[in-house]
C-alpha cells in the first residue's frame, strides 16, 4: 500500500475528528435511531430515513478516516532546509496583483485554501517544489497563467 504523506498537524487533526466521530457523533445517532424508531411506522417516517443517512455519511467517514490515518507518513518538515518541499511553507508574491500569500504545502487529505494549506498534488505546489527563495513560478489556471516570485521559504 502506497504511504500517504502528511504533516504531524494534519495527522492530528483527521485523527481527533475520527475519536469524536467514535465517541460523540455516532452514540448520537444511534440514540437518534431508536428515538426516531420509537415514533412508529418506519416507511413515512423523515426523521428516521435522516438518522439512517447521516449514520451512513459517518460510518462511511470513519472508514475512510481509517484508511488514511492506517497508511499515513508523518513527515517533520523541521529537519529540512532549501529548495521548497513537502511540508516547506512558502511566502509568494503574485507578480501581477502585488499581494503576498503564504501556503504550507501538505498532504491531499490535509489541505484547506482556506488555512493557507496548499495540496502538494497542485498545479501551484507542483511548479514550487524544487526552487527557492528568489525563483520565480508561472503556473497555469483556469483564469489564465500566474506568475509568483518566492519570497521566502520556512521549514518549521
Amino acid at each position: 500500500m502506497e504511504k500517504i504523506p502528511m504533516t504531524r498537524g494534519g495527522f492530528d487533526q483527521l485523527d481527533a475528528e475520527l475519536r469524536d466521530l467514535k465517541g460523540t457523533e455516532r452514540p448520537a445517532i444511534i440514540a437518534a435511531i431508536a428515538e426516531a424508531r420509537e415514533h412508529g411506522d418506519l416507511s413515512e417516517n423523515a426523521e428516521y430515513h435522516s438518522a439512517r443517512e447521516k449514520q451512513s455519511f459517518i460510518e462511511g467517514r470513519i472508514k475512510e478516516l481509517e484508511i488514511v490515518l492506517s497508511r499515513a507518513e508523518v513527515i517533520d518538515p523541521s529537519k529540512f532546509s532549501g529548495a521548497v518541499k513537502f511540508g516547506a511553507t512558502v511566502q509568494l508574491l503574485d507578480e501581477d496583483t502585488e499581494e503576498e500569500k503564504t501556503y504550507q504545502i501538505v498532504g491531499e487529505h490535509e489541505a484547506s485554501l482556506e488555512k493557507g494549506l496548499l495540496n502538494m498534488r497542485s498545479p501551484l505546489a507542483r511548479a514550487l517544489i524544487g526552487k527557492e527563495e528568489g525563483d520565480v513560478v508561472e503556473v497555469q489556471t483556469p483564469g489564465g497563467v500566474k506568475s509568483y516570485e518566492i519570497l521566502s521559504v520556512r521549514f518549521a
